[in-house]
């Protein structure tokens, strides 16, 4: 039977990162962000690529959540799938999830921001997706009855071997060294919307050191981290340790 993995992270957080290593094992497929289309036609915003991430996916929410419990792809024992949080606005389902082993990756919201100003203006508390995300937290708590499993991208970054080897214990994974390096380049599992977001991943082969200190946010933006922070340090404090 397939372990169907939902990851769920927010943008600009080494998800893409995250999903090359699980790709990387012999055992695994991936599915990249599959609500896009979804999220992009029940709202109608405009992001990089919009006609084109609409046109390779299917835009209704409810044949994106039949697919996610479907059949993996080629019949894969593990089935990893990269899901935004701030994908699933207002109106969107979330049973499918409880059939799911589902995980979570943060990241400081300062650090997201400062990250995400550099592809993308727009920013608000919606658009970083840490809100949604605890939300998320919250109701995958209540299907497993204990905190799910959570990992934060400074953690990884600092020790990839032992934080890749503490959540695959958590997901009842055996480990794989192969999920600490891969070939750099494109697949052909990313999103249609890699040419416009995926420049640094598809030039990595593994997992990068962590980034020197950033520089101070504008007002505005530290206003935005502010709001963020007590969502993102519920979930932080059932973070993972290194093995």
């Amino acid at each position: 039977m397939t372990k169907r993995i939902v990851m769920w992270s927010g943008p600009r957080n080494i998800s893409t990162a995250m999903m090359r290593s699980f790709e990387n094992r012999d055992d695994c497929a991936v599915s990249d962000e599959p609500f896009y289309a979804a999220f992009l036609s029940e709202t109608g915003l405009q992001h990089p690529m919009t006609e084109e991430v609409l046109a390779s996916q299917p835009n209704d929410w409810r044949a994106v959540a039949a697919d996610m419990v479907g059949n993996a792809p080629d019949g894969a024992a593990v089935w990893y799938q990269k899901h935004m949080c701030h994908h699933m606005v207002s109106g969107i389902g979330f049973d499918w999830m409880k059939d799911c082993t589902n995980a979570f990756l943060i990241r400081d919201p300062a650090d997201v921001i400062a990250s995400y100003i550099r592809k993308h203006d727009g920013i608000d508390l919606d658009a970083i997706g840490v809100a949604k995300q605890a939300e998320i937290f919250d109701r995958a708590a209540q299907i497993l009855g204990a905190p799910p499993p959570v990992v934060d991208t400074a953690d990884v970054l600092a020790s990839p071997r032992g934080v890749l080897t503490a959540l695959c214990d958590a997901l009842t994974l055996p480990f794989s060294d192969k999920m600490l390096s891969w070939p750099a380049g494109k697949r052909d599992s990313d999103g249609v919307w890699a040419p416009a977001w995926y420049d640094v991943v598809e030039a990595s082969t593994g997992f990068a050191r962590p980034s020197p200190k950033r520089k101070e946010l504008p007002a505005e933006l530290q206003k935005i981290a502010g709001e963020a922070r007590p969502h993102y340090e519920s979930m932080a404090r059932h973070r993972l340790v290194a093995r």
